[in-house]
C-alpha cells in the first residue's frame, strides 16, 4: 500500500510518500547508487526468528512504492541494523549488510538477492552475542565495524571475511559504532560513555563524553562526515540530543531540547556541515541548523522545519545520494520527506 501527501511545513509545500508493510518496520536504509534513487531497504520488528527485509522503490511518476518481492529475503531475528555499501559511483556489486545474531552479506541482483557471507568472531557460532549495530567506511569500503553487547567492537575486513581487529570498547554492552575516518571510529555504550578509537593505537581510546554520575546509557551515535570535528549522541529515555566537539571532550557544545519525548534517531545531513534531524516518541522529526551553536547551549535553538507523524518514531535516515530526503520508520509504515 502507498500514499502520496502534500502537507505545509515552515510555509512551503513538503512531499510526502508512504510505504504500508504488513508487520512492524524497525532497520532502515537507502540505496547509495544513483541509477537507483529512491531505493530503500526496510526490515521488520517481529519478536520471532523469521523476520524479512523488503527492498522498496518508489515510482517517480506514479509517486507510488512498491516492494520487489524477488529483492525482498527472510531474515533471521529482526535486523538491528540494515545498510547498502557506499558506493556511489557504482564500481563494485551492489552489496547491502544487515545485523542481528550474526554479520551477514548480501549481493542485490536483478532478480534475486543472494546472501554472500555470514560472519562471527566467535568460535560457537550458537552463543553468538547479539551485535546492536555497525557502520560501513565510506572510505574504504571492505572495512565495516560493528557493536556488540558483549562490550566488543568488531571491524571486519569483508572481502577476505576475516576479522581485522576486534577491541574491548566499552565496560558494558556497546549500543553503536560510527566511522570519523579511514581508520578512526567512535562508539557509545550502556556505561554512559563516547569513545573514539585509531586502529593505529589499539591500546588506547579518548572519551569524549560521559553521561553523569548515573551513567546513563548512550542509543546511537551521528559523526558529521562533512565537518568531523562534530558528533551527536542520544542518551536512553531522554528528549535531548547532545552534540559533542572532540576538540573539546567531557562538555557537550550543544543541547537540542525541542522534542517532548524520548528521541529515538538522529541523522547528519550528508551534504551541509551545520544540519542534523532527529525524531523519537513524540512522533516528530526536526531539522536543526548547527550554524550558530551557541545559542543552543541556553535552550535557545529551535528547530528550522518540523514534521509529524502519525506514530512514534523508530528509525530515521537521511539520504547521502539524493540529500533533500529524509526516510523514517512508524509502525508499519516506512514515510520520505523532502527537506
Amino acid at each position: 500500500m502507498e500514499g502520496r501527501i502534500a502537507t505545509d511545513i515552515g510555509g512551503k509545500r513538503a512531499e510526502i510518500y508512504t510505504y504500508e508493510c504488513e508487520d512492524r518496520v524497525y532497520s532502515l536504509n537507502w540505496s547509495n547508487r544513483k541509477e537507483h534513487r529512491f531505493r530503500l531497504a526496510v526490515g521488520t520488528l517481529i519478536e520471532e526468528l523469521e523476520n524479512r527485509v523488503e527492498i522498496i522503490t518508489l515510482d517517480d511518476e506514479t509517486g507510488k512504492f512498491s516492494s520487489d518481492p524477488n529483492l525482498g529475503f527472510k531474515h533471521d531475528y529482526p535486523p538491528t541494523k540494515v545498510m547498502f555499501v557506499p558506493d556511489k559511483e557504482s564500481e563494485h556489486p551492489d552489496l547491502m549488510a544487515t545485523t542481528s545474531d550474526l554479520l551477514r552479506l548480501w549481493r542485490v541482483g536483478e532478480d534475486s538477492t543472494q546472501l554472500i557471507k555470514e560472519l562471527t568472531n566467535n568460535k560457537n557460532p550458537e552463543l553468538c552475542a547479539p551485535l546492536t549495530s555497525f557502520d560501513w567506511n565510506e572510505t574504504d569500503p571492505k572495512r565495516l565495524g560493528t557493536s556488540s553487547i558483549d562490550t566488543t567492537c568488531t571491524i571486519w575486513d569483508i572481502e577476505k571475511g576475516v576479522v581485522d581487529t576486534q577491541l574491548i570498547a566499552h565496560d558494558k554492552e556497546v549500543y553503536d559504532i560510527a566511522w570519523g575516518g579511514v581508520g578512526v571510529f567512535a562508539s557509545v555504550s550502556a556505561d554512559g560513555s563516547v569513545r573514539v578509537f585509531d586502529l593505529r593505537d589499539k591500546e588506547h581510546s579518548t572519551i569524549i563524553y560521559e553521561s553523569g554520575d548515573g551513567g546513563t546509557p548512550l542509543l546511537r551515535l551521528g559523526w558529521n562526515k562533512q565537518d568531523p570535528r562534530y558528533m551527536a549522541t542520544l542518551l536512553m529515555g531522554s528528549s535531548k540530543v547532545v552534540v559533542l566537539d572532540i576538540r573539546f571532550p567531557t562538555l557537550p557544545v550543544a543541547e537540542l531540547q525541542r522534542h517532548q519525548q524520548p528521541v529515538n534517531g538522529l541523522a547528519w545531513a550528508p551534504h551541509s556541515s551545520c544540519h542534523i534531524c532527529t525524531a523519537g516518541d513524540d512522533k516528530q522529526a526536526l531539522i536543526w541548523d548547527l550554524s550558530n551553536m551557541s545559542q543552543s547551549m541556553d535552550q535557545g535553538l529551535d528547530p528550522i522545519l518540523a514534521y509529524g507523524a502519525g506514530a512514534e518514531i523508530d528509525q530515521l535516515q537521511w539520504s547521502t545520494s539524493q540529500p533533500d530526503w529524509v526516510a523514517i520508520n512508524f509502525g508499519n509504515k516506512t514515510q520520505i520527506l523532502r527537506v
